[in-house]
């Protein structure tokens, strides 16, 4: 590969930035963007920055997971600078591609303010195939590679390569067998970077940071040593470089262009978000437990206020966005009885509608004939409606492209959804609009696909708006891309195994806490327990390495987890009668309680953190790193977290485990539960004891947070009087 030129050598400056072409490096030339004595962005020295391909691709939907064959004509390998033009608002590089074919390009290097500069390159060729132009630049050798939106297994993806498409990220995800037999029978297994919330952006641990405006496909090649590569499934590429001296810098310039998430609502802070199943008995019977036990609760989330059915995979809604009356008789009454305490009720819907002719009697529209009949359906491309298969069902989609199918269904969730009382509600999927799909506006599927999560979440932020509920009413979506954080007021990690495994347990959760809070998913969280429950339906025996359900440990462990995050928001999972509940035993509801209140505690302090993350895009959950951006070993750290930048957290993420093995940088750190104190030096390694009901947590001491919430805690006998200096030991950095 050569990039070559017979130009001298040029330097201009692009606003506040310098754009240099050098043609003389000891290494070859190069094209680089600095700031002062920063670079943003430097082409590999001798080697093309800009090629292209062509290729044909089939791209299978099933279940919202994508099958993806691509068979492409090698990349040309040779590439020429013939000119350079230096303009008022930016400079153009123009030249040729030569190789297995041959076309002409144009680089377009503008500022957009003071932390951004923009790259465009487009290819002008001849090909009859489907395009394919990759964007190379130079990254270095041990630098670790953040973001991506919502990963899952890793959080440092160097090394990888990964598609970056909104999809199921997959049951199992690596775990064996499991991710086998599910691949086997369903495709459905996944594998270790796929994403329902994926985003074409990084930040590397030498502080680079990239991301693309395109919504086509993209592939990430983060393989080599000393380059990152970035195919896009189209003949024009747009990025965005930004400008940071510290992660916390470049994640503020990169949320100026994707946009930034608002605070929560006050009341979701006060408790926990109970997600509850079976009707009306089955809510006050919980909701009668949960006073016994003085557990603050901020809402009842009840998914299945349209009704449920049987189905092969367990209980499933009906999506036909209408109270139950049936399951959920005085509705009112139960919502009024909440209101008096300052609860809410959630709800649930999704962009899917289902044909409810079988139970019409029950129903007092059926949506899926509403929106079929008036063409607000998304079609395949015989013109009849696309029924998208999930699990033991199809499905029609709304094409958000429709301007009519928009307002239609805003229409049904401002009057069906909030109209019923609701004070919010999951968005659900979004990530499965085939790529054979026709859309009323004429767009491509392929390029669509992933905007329409942006767009689901857009809607959903309309209602609200529509309805004067801003900063009152909350949805929650799991599927996303670059600008999703513009318009959803909370996201939460999709279906994680009940297990915990690092692919697809408890420990992924922590992963894709810390990573999608690199790309701007500022009000994130998990469901606590899980989701996915592996059990067979009416088979009369468990089996091994198959069998996933939830267990009172699993269950306990990461309730502790997740009342350190934005949202304390319990699932039943899958299979409710096959996981254990937080009704499951009297310590279990205990214990649960407990970490309402500790979540409750905090309310003060998260408040303060939404307000940074609507101003500066700034993670509630935040990777150490991002508060600590000095300490050399904070970017290697994935298994601990911050919340905000007080509370260092470490939760417990392995069964039968009574200690955990934890970083703490330069400082003296306060144990939350006790009053223990270690004083360190300059960073170090500590086993701390970390029995059920004391996971760890440090604040620095004196902290004025940290000793508001121990003051909160106390009040409630939430703490731990006994210590000593043997619950947290000094050891050696592990393996």
């Amino acid at each position: 590969m050569y990039l070559r030129s017979s130009l001298p050598a040029e330097r201009c400056q692009v606003g506040g930035f310098e754009v240099e072409w050098i043609p003389d490096g000891p290494s070859g030339p190069r094209v680089t963007i600095s700031k002062g004595e920063k670079r943003l962005w430097s082409s590999v020295p001798g080697v093309p920055f800009v090629a292209f391909s062509s290729g044909r691709s089939t791209v299978k939907e099933s279940r919202g997971f994508f099958d993806i064959r691509d068979v492409k004509r090698p990349y040309t390998d040779v590439q020429t600078i013939e000119s350079i033009a230096v303009g008022d608002d930016g400079v153009t590089l123009s030249g040729r591609l030569e190789g297995a074919q041959t076309a002409e390009w144009h680089c377009r290097i503008v500022a957009v303010d003071d932390a951004q500069v923009q790259i465009s390159v487009a290819v002008d060729h001849d090909s009859h195939g489907e395009a394919r132009t990759m964007l190379r630049h130079s990254c270095r050798p041990g630098d670790q590679v953040f973001g991506f939106g919502a990963q899952f297994t890793h959080v440092n993806l160097r090394g990888r390569s990964l598609n970056v498409l909104s999809q199921e990220p997959g049951i199992g995800r690596g775990v064996q067998p499991l991710t086998w037999l599910m691949n086997t029978a369903y495709g459905a297994g996944g594998d270790d970077t796929r994403s329902n919330a994926p985003v074409p952006h990084y930040i590397t641990s030498g502080c680079q940071s990239l991301c693309l405006e395109n919504t086509e496909l993209s592939r990430f090649d983060l393989t080599a040593e000393d380059r990152i590569e970035i195919e896009v499934w189209s003949d024009e590429v747009i990025a965005r470089v930004f400008y940071g001296e510290s992660p916390a810098e470049l994640i503020e310039a990169y949320t100026e262009f994707s946009g930034r998430m608002p605070p929560l609502p006050d009341w979701i802070h006060q408790g926990a978000v109970v997600g509850m199943q079976g009707g009306t008995g089955a809510a006050q019977r919980m909701w009668q437990l949960l006073r016994e036990v003085d557990a603050p609760v901020a809402a009842f989330w009840l998914q299945d206020w349209v009704g449920a059915r049987k189905t092969s995979v367990g209980s499933q809604l009906w999506w036909n966005w209408e109270l139950d009356e049936d399951r959920y008789p005085g509705w009112s009454e139960f919502l009024d009885e909440l209101g008096e305490s300052g609860a809410r009720v959630l709800s649930y819907v999704n962009p899917f509608l289902v044909d409810v002719s079988e139970r019409e009697a029950d129903c007092n529209r059926n949506l899926f004939k509403e929106a079929e009949q008036s063409g607000f359906l998304v079609k395949r491309k015989d013109g009849s409606t696309y029924l998208v298969k999930n699990t033991s069902f199809s499905a029609g989609m709304v094409d958000l492209t429709h301007p009519e199918a928009r307002e239609w269904l805003k229409g049904v969730l401002r009057d069906q959804v909030l109209g019923a009382g609701a004070s919010g509600w999951m968005a659900d999927f979004g990530e499965a609009l085939p790529f054979d799909a026709e859309l009323y506006d004429g767009s491509d599927a392929s390029q669509f696909h992933n905007r329409y999560p942006e767009v689901w979440a857009q809607l959903n932020r309309e209602v609200i708006s529509d309805a004067g509920r801003v900063g009152d009413a909350v949805f929650f979506t799991r599927s996303g891309f670059t600008r999703s954080p513009r318009y959803s007021t909370l996201f939460w990690l999709g279906d994680q195994l009940t297990s915990w495994s690092q692919e697809d347990g408890i420990r992924s959760a922590v992963t894709g806490l810390l990573s999608s809070g690199f790309s701007g998913y500022s009000q994130n969280h998990s469901d606590i327990g899980g989701y996915t429950t592996t059990a067979i339906p009416g088979f009369p025996f468990k089996i091994p390495f198959l069998d996933y359900r939830r267990s009172p440990e699993l269950l306990h462990r990461w309730i502790e987890l997740n009342a350190f995050t934005a949202v304390f928001r319990t699932h039943e999972g899958n299979q409710p009668g096959r996981n254990y509940q937080i009704d499951g035993d009297p310590e279990t509801l205990n214990h649960f309680a407990r970490f309402a209140r500790v979540y409750a505690a905090l309310g003060e302090f998260r408040r303060v953190l939404g307000i940074e993350a609507a101003e500066k895009g700034l993670p509630v959950v935040r990777h150490p790193w991002v508060c600590f951006p000095e300490d050399e070993s904070a970017p290697s750290l994935k298994w601990q977290f911050m919340l905000g930048d007080r509370f260092m957290v470490a939760p417990v993420l392995d069964p039968g485990t009574q200690s955990v093995t934890m970083y703490l940088p330069k400082g003296t750190w306060r144990h939350l539960w006790t009053d223990a104190q270690v004083e360190v030096s300059s960073g170090g390694w500590f086993c701390v004891d970390a029995p059920i009901g004391m996971p760890a947590v440090f604040f620095k001491a004196g902290d004025s947070v940290g000793e508001r919430v121990v003051a909160r805690l106390d009040s409630h006998g939430d703490r731990v009087s006994e210590y000593s200096s043997a619950m947290i030991k000094p050891v050696s950095r592990p393996e």
